[in-house]
């Protein structure tokens, strides 16, 4: 069984790499954050209200200990890798990319995507600084760090393909 874990902020591409890693490695695919709301049978942000954000973490936490035993790609919420436990669990049992992109990127990602709260109830400075107490987690967290400034999905996605087959010795 081999993971690979890709984990960065919002917006920095995880999904989009992750669907596309998965058809370049023939493995299979999953977005955390949706396989927790299909566990939980709610939103994130319902669960948030309702449960609280430590409820949330330690839902994420759960999910790197016991999701299916099989090799596969799995892109991570953005505070994931926020928990000491959830990194370890990662860099245990797979490859970690940190999808590296710049805040200025990510902001023309998110900055009208409706479907991230703490985007429509945070200014860009409160996301920014967000951003930067998280970098430094995403890059303990990291085997490898991708930078994904000027590059097209395709080179990341390919970058991050050689990668993974390199370190698995093929």
């Amino acid at each position: 069984m081999y993971k690979v874990y890709l984990v960065g902020f919002m917006g920095s591409g995880k999904s989009a790499v992750g669907r596309r890693l998965s058809y370049l490695l023939k493995m299979p695919y999953y977005d955390m954050d949706h396989e927790i709301v299909k566990q939980q049978k709610r939103k994130i942000p319902e669960i948030f209200e309702q449960e609280g954000e430590a409820y949330f973490r330690k839902i994420e936490t759960e999910f790197l200990q016991n999701f299916r035993n099989e090799s596969c790609i799995i892109s991570t919420g953005g505070g994931v890798a926020m928990n000491e436990k959830n990194i370890q669990i990662m860099r245990a049992t797979g490859l970690v990319l940190y999808m590296d992109a710049t805040f200025a990127d990510i902001w023309m990602r998110i900055k009208n995507d409706t479907n991230r709260p703490i985007v429509q109830s945070s200014s860009k400075e409160e996301l920014e600084q967000l951003y930067a107490k998280r970098r430094r987690f995403y890059k303990k967290a990291a085997h490898i760090t991708i930078l994904t400034e000027n590059r097209q999905l395709r080179q990341i996605t390919e970058y991050a393909g050689y990668q993974v087959n390199r370190l698995k010795g093929e």
